[in-house]
């Protein structure tokens, strides 16, 4: 009787599955913003990532930037287990694909992070960005990223609007050689001639600025770099 009671019973369970509608399927749109969502689990909701953090913002920075960066990923002069990962299969005209989706993503940028450090680090800083330090041989910071720190197209990066962590972060990587970039790496050569006050002073002081009413990189440099940079930025030189 129990045998027959169980037999009874998955025959009822078939039957009423049988009769029950099909689920509907769920349908995603294919995308690049669909593709990318595995981006924002690090970068923040559309690639805006928040002042506070290790992980950079990567909406509207521009284009050629974004795809350099991905390709140094795949070749192993940027360090990072989980970009690795996500790009080691794409070809590059998927990467380039992808730089063109964050690059042209407009969107407003978070309140600056509070200023930290003391009166005379924060003036350090701002010397390093605006001036550089002659005697080092630094040029400034806003001579190649622009006088707004917006970044130049086609592949000058902005400073403004990137958590302090991630700054000294990357300053460090360039230090030590976790990053590199194409030869002549200028970006490893100022760093090195950073000290660790100098780093921090620069990031603390870049994180505490707020972005200018347009955000945009620049078009262009008013005049030639003042250091001679890998053959990735575009042409400009």
């Amino acid at each position: 009787m129990i045998r027959l009671a169980i037999v009874a019973a998955a025959l009822w369970a078939a039957a009423a599955a049988a009769q029950s509608p099909s689920p509907t399927p769920v349908r995603v749109p294919d995308t690049m913003a669909q593709r990318l969502l595995a981006c924002t689990a690090c970068h923040g909701e559309q690639g805006r990532a928040t002042p506070d953090g290790y992980f950079p913002r990567i909406a509207g920075k521009p284009a050629a930037y974004l795809h350099n960066q991905l390709r140094h990923f795949q070749a192993g002069r940027r360090q990072a287990v989980g970009m690795a990962s996500l790009l080691d299969h794409l070809d590059d005209a998927y990467l380039r694909e992808m730089a063109a989706h964050f690059a042209g993503l407009d969107l407003p940028y978070p309140p600056p992070a509070p200023a930290q450090g003391t009166a005379a680090q924060r003036a350090r800083g701002e010397q390093l960005v605006r001036v550089g330090d002659p005697a080092k041989n630094l040029p400034s910071c806003n001579s190649c990223h622009g006088e707004r720190m917006t970044g130049v197209q086609p592949a000058i990066p902005g400073l403004l609007g990137l958590p302090r962590d991630y700054l000294i972060g990357q300053l460090g990587g360039w230090q030590t050689g976790l990053r590199q970039a194409s030869m002549p790496d200028c970006m490893a050569e100022v760093a090195k001639k950073l000290s660790g006050e100098d780093v921090s002073a620069v990031a603390s002081w870049l994180a505490a600025q707020p972005l200018p009413v347009d955000p945009k990189p620049a078009e262009r440099l008013p005049a030639p770099l003042p250091i001679a940079c890998g053959s990735d930025l575009g042409g400009v030189r």
